[in-house]
């Protein structure tokens, strides 16, 4: 009995001291994985599904977002960039960069994502179908002057409601109510 004891006791330091520990902390420019799914609940923004170049081929607007995965800053706006793809799935190509894979590059061709990198992070910038900048700014940018700019680029109107974001991965334990769940309670009643 002793013998299984010490090699449980053995066996539960070994694996609490073997194992590292996995933490996410949003206000650390710490790497932790990829911001979207982590930060912002949708791990389907990365990689874009298109290029600025196709975007601009089909006349569709454009937003692109910098980011780094490993940014305090951009972890804190990835909520919003999430919120954007909610709102204008379909009437714009959202598409974040992460700037590892274009620093250090000269580009001078407006049609590729690269041109329009000032060097910090976030960065936002809204390109209408005719590759007109209509925003282009750095930092936490409000999702109110996004969606204004987008309105702006698209020609359609800003959305008529808005994404309020209360706090990160919050965990919602009230079960969700439906037709059939409701007209069950009222039978059986």
């Amino acid at each position: 009995m002793a013998h299984l004891l010490k090699a449980i006791l053995s066996l539960f330091i070994t694996l609490t001291f073997a194992i590292p520990n996995a933490y996410a902390a949003r206000d650390t420019d710490s790497y932790d994985g990829n911001i979207f799914p982590i930060y912002a609940g949708n791990g389907s923004l990365v990689p874009p599904p298109t290029s600025l170049s196709e975007s601009l081929d089909n006349k569709r607007t454009s937003v692109i977002i910098y980011y780094l995965d490993d940014s305090s800053t951009s972890k804190a706006f990835a909520p919003v960039v999430s919120g954007l793809k909610l709102l204008w799935t379909s009437s714009i190509d959202l598409l974040p960069i992460t700037t590892d894979e274009i620093q250090g590059t000269e580009n001078t061709d407006p049609r590729q994502e690269a041109y329009y990198w000032h060097g910090n992070v976030p960065q936002v910038v809204v390109i209408n179908g005719e590759g007109t900048v209509v925003l282009d700014q750095e930092g936490q940018v409000s999702i109110d002057s996004i969606n204004e700019a987008i309105s702006t680029a698209t020609g359609l109107p800003e959305p008529s409601f808005s994404i309020t974001i209360k706090s990160f991965n919050e965990y919602n334990s009230e079960p969700a109510k439906d037709g059939y769940t409701d007209r069950r309670q009222s039978i059986n009643k």
